[in-house]
């Protein structure tokens, strides 16, 4: 989709990209300059990362997530996809459940490491969370019971931009915990709670908790590459041995210059805090004027509590799509964005049954350095800079209708 849109843009046509999601903001300027003085660094580091890295890490967590971390349980890697691929090829043709929609990646990676996929159906009426009744039953009928189970939860979410509290992570780790599932909890976008409110399911469920974080979203750095994974504390030293092996056979280590800036950047300061208060600020502002324009026009979505994503639902138009021919998400996508030029993803991509008409949504289509500066009356003139994503939504309004 990414690809096409380039196509239409290079052609001449407008595009308006909801498809592709990406951090619009640019890493703080001080974080840079240190990437730039630290560019001459070509040694290799451990598999594992900077060891000052790696407790820095910790301490950062520690203090934002509110949970002992020890540096030993950090493993650093460019990005958190490797990382995730490896945590699954560490496990022997485990059950991998996977919640529908999740992720692009993870039933992919899961195929690849020889695992058995199994889905948890959620819907919109459950928010697309994993409720414990139906977490239950499905693990329950999952067949083998002596096969080891992993669950790959990521909240908040993509593609869904929503969350879970407390309340919900405590009664969800009662079903993991009586069934010994371990948990992937890829929290990539938990600095992003526009509240501020995150809760790691490490700090409730840590025996059997793997928690994956990074640069790419909050600190808008998605092209360095820069990924963590936080193990439990008493992980067995198999599964450790696993990941480092598996790392210095795939990656080596993750780019020493990048290294030195993540530990720039793993400061919790004053910075860094106001940082990251800016982009929830901004975030949940023009989430919430895009998701109102979105009820506006007739489609369903829930407002977004994290990130930059909403799923949209267009069954209120299956009728009028079905006479346009159009009875899937793809064939929905396709047409939106040939005929408006508006890119979004289809929900098959994140296992959604395509004939349930569902694509997701990321509204990072501004100005994010801009942004930045007027963050301080920032629901003022929120809709200005969200100007050009209201324009798409006019175009998607009038194909609709």
């Amino acid at each position: 989709m990414n690809e096409k849109t380039n196509e239409l843009e290079r052609a001449g046509r407008k595009v308006y990209r909801f498809g592709f999601g990406e951090s619009p903001f640019p890493p703080p300027a001080r974080i840079q300059a240190v990437l730039s003085r630290a560019s001459h660094r070509s040694e290799y580091t451990e598999v594992a990362g900077l060891p000052a890295l790696r407790e820095q890490i910790a301490a950062f967590h520690h203090e934002a997530d509110g949970y002992s971390i020890a540096p030993k349980q950090v493993l650093v890697a460019p990005g958190t996809k490797p990382l995730l691929y490896n945590v699954m090829q560490a496990f022997q043709q485990a059950d991998i459940f996977l919640p529908d929609p999740s992720w692009v990646s993870y039933a992919p990676q899961a195929a690849i490491a020889g695992h058995n996929v199994i889905r948890i159906p959620t819907s919109f009426e459950s928010r697309w969370r994993v409720t414990p009744q139906m977490l239950d039953q499905v693990i329950a009928h999952s067949g083998d019971a002596s096969r080891q189970k992993l669950i790959v939860l990521n909240y908040p979410g993509n593609p869904d931009g929503l969350t879970y509290n407390r309340a919900e992570l405590q009664v969800l780790t009662e079903v993991l915990r009586a069934h010994k599932v371990w948990v992937v909890s890829d929290e990539i976008y938990a600095l992003l709670d526009h509240r501020g409110t995150h809760v790691s399911l490490a700090s409730i469920y840590p025996e059997r908790t793997m928690v994956t974080t990074g640069l790419s979203k909050w600190c808008g750095a998605g092209g360095w590459r820069l990924g963590a994974l936080i193990l439990p504390p008493d992980a067995p030293q198999a599964l450790y041995d696993a990941l480092i092996g598996l790392g210095s056979e795939t990656y080596s280590c993750a780019s020493t210059p990048i290294q030195a800036a993540a530990l720039a950047a793993y400061e919790l300061d004053a910075d860094v805090q106001h940082f990251l208060g800016a982009q929830r600020r901004i975030l949940a502002a023009i989430g919430k004027i895009v998701h109102r324009r979105l009820l506006e026009i007739g489609l369903r979505a829930h407002p977004p509590q994290g990130g930059f994503y909403l799923l949209l639902d267009f069954s209120p138009f299956a009728a009028p799509l079905v006479r346009r021919g159009i009875s899937t998400d793809e064939q929905l996508c396709e047409g939106l964005l040939e005929e408006s030029g508006v890119a979004l993803l289809p929900g098959k991509a994140f296992g959604v049954p395509e004939g349930a008409l569902t694509a997701r949504m990321a509204y990072v289509d501004f100005n994010g350095e801009a942004t930045l500066k007027d963050v301080e009356d920032f629901e003022s003139c929120a809709a200005l800079h969200a100007a050009k994503m209201l324009e798409g939504l006019a175009a998607l309004d009038a194909w609709l209708h």
